[in-house]
């Protein structure tokens, strides 16, 4: 789809990371944008840096797991610009605790955000990107959304949101409607994934405590993060598959790469590598190591 400045852009996580990111490209290319966050000091921050370039910004705190929420953020979006063309679903997050012995409301936090978040997104915008005659949904997921090995409940919300693009893309095309879809699997970028917990909302409770082990994998998962692609360079290929409306969007191809020969495995049914096994994770031989070391410790005690 053509992207200038008659274009109105939805961006849900842009206070920062990728979000920020993917607003300032496409005001790049003159669109108007909404940006929503949690975050409502960064959001203000981000806003402003928007508007310096020139186009119209709004920014609505919300919460992207709340249904009411994502709603009043469409009826926001129509009442200032009367229409939207792409809709960003891009808010989410990662927990440090235990995915098996912590507590569940870390499961619900994380499926809330990273999978309701682009449910609801998806239901609210979807009728007015049809009334107005045409746009484009862009779903961020992960690698992790077709290579599993981070997070359980992480990994089990990015499948669902590839899942989830696949299905509108169909579902779209089936039925003739001019909706574009775009399903972004980014590997490591620069960007706050791992102190997601700033973030943990109060309905949920007590923030979970880190146990030692998600504090040694988010150790090594923040310094690949902290080396990895700069968010400015997967919106530009955001950018590029709207205007191109190409459907996937793979930032890292080496991770691409890891994934077919998953898939591979599976069409032999040889049972997943362990993930000291995994090439390209970060240090995971040392991972495991210390989480070893951390268990016999604990058993000692």
């Amino acid at each position: 789809m053509q992207l200038d400045d008659g274009t109105v852009v939805v961006v849900t996580g842009a206070a920062s990371g990728i979000g920020l990111a993917m607003a300032e490209a496409f005001a790049g290319r003159g669109c108007s944008i909404v940006l929503a966050d949690v975050e409502s000091e960064a959001l203000e921050t981000a806003q402003r840096r928007i508007a310096d370039r020139g186009v119209s910004a709004l920014a609505v705190v919300t919460d992207v797991s709340q249904a009411a929420e994502v709603e009043a953020l469409a009826a926001a979006t129509i009442e200032r610009f009367g229409g939207v063309d792409v809709v960003c679903n891009n808010a989410g997050v990662a927990g440090r605790s235990d995915a098996w012995f912590g507590p569940i409301e870390a499961w619900e936090w994380v499926l809330g955000v990273n999978f309701w978040g682009v449910v609801h997104g998806v239901r609210a915008f979807l009728p007015h990107l049809l009334a107005r005659g045409g746009g484009h949904v862009v779903n961020t997921a992960s690698i992790a959304g077709i290579y599993p090995g981070f997070s359980p409940p992480y990994d089990a919300s990015k499948h669902a949101v590839v899942a989830i693009s696949e299905g509108l893309y169909h579902s779209m095309r089936s039925s003739g409607l001019p909706i574009g879809v775009s399903c972004v699997c980014p590997g490591w970028v620069r960007t706050g994934i791992v102190d997601s917990d700033r973030n943990w909302p109060d309905r949920l409770g007590r923030l979970p405590d880190a146990n030692p082990i998600g504090e040694i994998v988010s150790r090594h998962v923040g310094r690949a993060v902290d080396e990895g692609m700069p968010p400015a360079m997967v919106a530009d290929l955001v950018v590029a598959a709207v205007g191109a409306d190409r459907y996937w969007v793979f930032p890292h191809p080496d991770f691409l790469e890891l994934a077919v020969e998953r898939f591979h495995r599976i069409g032999e049914q040889l049972d997943p590598v362990p993930a000291e096994q995994i090439p390209g994770m970060p240090a995971q031989a040392e991972i495991v190591a210390e989480v070893l070391k951390a268990l016999a410790g604990g058993d000692q005690q």
